[in-house]
């Protein structure tokens, strides 16, 4: 097969790579294009996915990311007008649904936060194939159009693309850390998407903790998601801000506690067995709800209840699943 993968925003990236892998080893012809916002080029070039990039972010307010949305789907139509794809994928990429619905490609979406009510309301409907994690009710995914196409999985997505990730000790030396220090990961809030469109005022607490803790040795790493927010975080004592993408998942593994505000990140920490805080604002998802009853993750209600301390040592056994199953999902086998 012809397989077309579209990518808009770095853990997209992270999602796919195995998956791309295991369809080159499966001897399907894959082609990948990515937009140029966040890490997503860098961790292209980093994991050496090929890519041609197209378009980039447009803004944060909803009539530039609509003109967004409509431009770089023009643009993707143009680009693979004539490659003959046999199927397009993407985990919530909008873009890759309208331009392949344009040249009447199937399509597959993935994704595993059923909130993000504007994305779903076009790639649901678009798509021949909806792959969720199975935490996730049908009937939230039903006012989509997603009824009858649903392909859930068990588990996590972070457990089959970590499956075969192993820790690199030596990233935490790299970043110039002091693993005999407690190191706290922190990710920075999606301000650019619209199911968080509001200030997250618990996430500046956290910060404003951190600052304090870092005179009694607390090490602080901020993995920015955008320039704006890495600029405004830079030169902060105590704080490690990256300017590139950096081994995030070794980096997460060999922490002490994970704080973000974010989804995949406190994800990754569950399957890493890592102890995370989610500061999210906006409507939790089930996976997020499953966990959190779980005791896996930890709904942070104040910055005052974090504890900055080196965790026991020793690894938590990880569940490592196989990407042959979203891969099959993917394609409707």
């Amino acid at each position: 097969m012809r397989v077309w993968i579209d990518l808009t925003n770095s853990p997209h990236v992270l999602v796919m790579r195995p998956v791309i892998a295991r369809l080159q080893d499966e001897g399907h012809d894959v082609a990948v294009t990515a937009r140029d916002f966040a890490q997503t080029l860098g961790l292209c070039e980093r994991f050496g996915i090929e890519h041609v990039a197209i378009g980039r972010h447009h803004g944060e307010h909803v009539a530039a990311k609509a003109a967004g949305l409509a431009s770089r789907s023009m643009a993707l139509t143009r680009w693979a007008r004539g490659r003959r794809f046999d199927i397009a994928l993407g985990h919530g990429s909008n873009d890759v649904c309208v331009a392949a619905a344009i040249l009447r490609v199937p399509s597959s979406t993935m994704f595993d936060y059923e909130w993000a009510t504007v994305q779903h309301n076009i790639n649901c409907r678009l798509a021949r194939n909806v792959v969720v994690p199975d935490a996730i009710p049908p009937e939230r995914l039903a006012r989509y159009g997603a009824s009858g196409k649903i392909r859930a999985y068990a588990g996590l997505k972070e457990e089959y693309y970590l499956a075969d990730f192993e820790v690199d000790d030596g990233v935490p030396a790299e970043l110039g850390l002091d693993r005999d220090r407690p190191i706290v990961v922190v990710r920075t809030p999606p301000e650019l998407s619209l199911y968080h469109r509001f200030e997250n005022e618990l996430f500046a607490q956290v910060i404003a903790r951190l600052r304090a803790a870092a005179a009694d040795g607390v090490q602080s790493v901020v993995l920015a998601r955008v320039a704006e927010q890495r600029r405004a975080l830079e030169g902060t004592p105590g704080f490690t801000v990256p300017a590139r993408a950096i081994d995030a998942q070794s980096l997460i593994a060999r922490a002490d506690l994970v704080i973000s505000a974010g989804g995949t990140m406190n994800r990754e920490a569950v399957a890493l067995g890592t102890p995370v805080y989610t500061t999210f604002a906006g409507r939790p998802g089930a996976v997020d709800e499953r966990l959190i009853a779980e005791g896996r993750l930890r709904r942070l209600a104040d910055a005052g209840e974090l504890t900055l301390e080196r965790r026991p040592p020793g690894d938590t056994p990880r569940v490592r699943r196989d990407v042959g199953v979203l891969v099959s999902l993917l394609l409707g086998r």
